[in-house]
């Protein structure tokens, strides 16, 4: 049985693990995978009304097609603004505007480029996994310094590690799947 304040550390540990998946996910949504999806525009951000505002704040996205992306400003003056915020985000993606909404043709991918692109996204994993591990370490030494301060014994310090780096396997496989599975999807023709 693993006293309450070290299953704290645990737990602890296992919100921030959460949290790495959780932006994983959210960056891998980000890369473009040769198929429209309004979320490669998530990076965006638009010089309007006086100060830097996300894409989604000021303009609706939308893939109708699998190689367009719709880009509807909810205020017409600001489509030069958002089509410059486009063009500075450095997507890859050329802006058409006209007058009413920009268009975004998603031009199919290159083998380089999907290569570049899964590249990218084995990065995006490894810092995830960096942010797990520094999960773990906070974790195991919140563990050493209860065990040390409350005089709990060797056998519940152990535990609860072996515990942790359970844990840790099974987020670190977690990035793994992902990253497979966006792996696959980009280098799918």
């Amino acid at each position: 049985m693993i006293d309450p304040q070290l299953q704290d550390a645990l737990d602890e540990a296992e919100m921030g693990m959460d949290d790495a998946i959780q932006h994983l996910n959210h960056e891998l949504n980000s890369i473009r995978a040769g198929r429209a999806n309004p979320q490669m525009l998530d990076s965006v951000r638009v010089e309007a009304y006086g100060t830097t505002t996300p894409l989604n704040q000021v303009a609706n996205t939308a893939a109708p097609q699998a190689d367009l992306i719709t880009v509807t400003p909810y205020d017409k003056s600001t489509i030069g603004a958002i089509e410059k915020g486009i063009t500075l985000a450095n997507l890859g993606l050329n802006p058409t505007n006209n007058g009413s909404q920009i268009l975004l043709s998603i031009p199919p991918l290159t083998e380089e480029r999907r290569r570049d692109l899964a590249k990218n996204a084995r990065a995006k994993g490894e810092e995830a996994k960096i942010s797990i591990r520094n999960a773990r370490r906070t974790a195991k030494d919140q563990i050493k310094k209860t065990v040390n301060a409350e005089s709990l014994s060797e056998d519940m310090q152990y535990e609860a590690e072996e515990s942790l780096q359970a844990m840790t396997d099974r987020y670190v496989g977690r990035i793994d799947k992902a990253l497979d599975a966006k792996e696959k999807d980009i280098m799918t023709v």
